[in-house]
């Protein structure tokens, strides 16, 4: 930007800028992890990197890091500490190490390309969240499946099947994790189901229940509760029952879910168990 070392020192010292090691400032207060990545010595991967285009991930108190198998001297990730260099007892806590080469060169200092990005969190993450982020960058549009396949394509052939199970149509993570349930329950059930007099469903089961993934990002407040509710009267009057799930049961709580929809499918004559 033109500005010499001196104008550096003296945007450092006034707070407009934060210098992170050598040569690596940032100009403004970052929450997304670039700054601790930079801190170490590497750039935000996996579900951290993910994070930063908009679409689902599980959650993770680790920043995860990639750092170039070349790297020697690893700092700190914590901006205050008396000793600057890598801990690896202390500082593992918060910070997650993924080592290895780039597959695309890293345009950007502080985060490592997508495709890279998903190439360690496919690794890295459990199934269900690995098909539930990619299910969502598909519905977002920030990758498209001809793209998704060239991931798959370099890693091993072991994590096909996690390509099989991608779906772009849910809208939202808890929605992938429900349709993974269901698949698992061996279940008929359609996506995104459009319903005459009650509108479109997140899933409709059985043909007889319909089931709506509700988080408080969409469900808050009287008014939308009204209307969940006058949606819930319309189904029943055409003989369809009503199963809401809260997002946060769907992603922590799972084993309550699939005994919830047996049973429930169970107490419904017109219903296949």
């Amino acid at each position: 930007m033109g500005m010499r070392p001196r104008q550096i020192t003296t945007a450092v010292r006034s707070g407009r800028l934060t210098r992170l090691r050598r040569d690596r400032y940032v100009a403004a207060t970052v929450d997304d992890g670039s700054d601790v990545a930079v801190r170490v010595g590497g750039r935000l991967t996996c579900v951290s990197a993910v994070a930063t285009t908009g679409a689902f991930v599980m959650e993770d108190s680790r920043t995860h890091v990639h750092v170039d198998r070349a790297m020697s001297r690893l700092r700190s990730p914590h901006a205050n500490a008396r000793v600057k260099r890598w801990l690896r007892g202390r500082d593992d806590r918060s910070v997650r190490l993924h080592w290895g080469h780039l597959r695309d060169p890293a345009e950007a200092r502080h985060v490592v390309s997508l495709r890279d990005a998903l190439m360690t969190l496919i690794r890295c993450q459990p199934a269900r969240a690995v098909v539930a982020t990619l299910d969502n960058l598909l519905f977002l549009a920030v990758i498209t499946m001809d793209e998704l396949r060239d991931v798959f394509a370099a890693l091993p052939a072991r994590y096909d099947v996690l390509l099989r199970l991608v779906d772009g149509r849910c809208e939202s993570g808890p929605e992938s994790l429900l349709r993974l349930t269901l698949r698992q329950m061996g279940l008929r059930f359609e996506v995104q189901a459009e319903i005459d007099g009650v509108g479109r469903v997140d899933f409709l089961v059985e043909g007889c229940l319909i089931i709506e993934c509700d988080s408080k990002a969409f469900h808050e407040g009287w008014a939308a509760q009204k209307r969940d509710r006058r949606r819930d009267l319309a189904a029943a009057s055409r003989g369809l029952m009503t199963l809401r799930l809260l997002a946060e049961d769907i992603m922590y709580h799972p084993g309550v879910i699939a005994p919830a929809i047996r049973e429930l499918l169970a107490a419904h004559v017109h219903c296949r168990v």
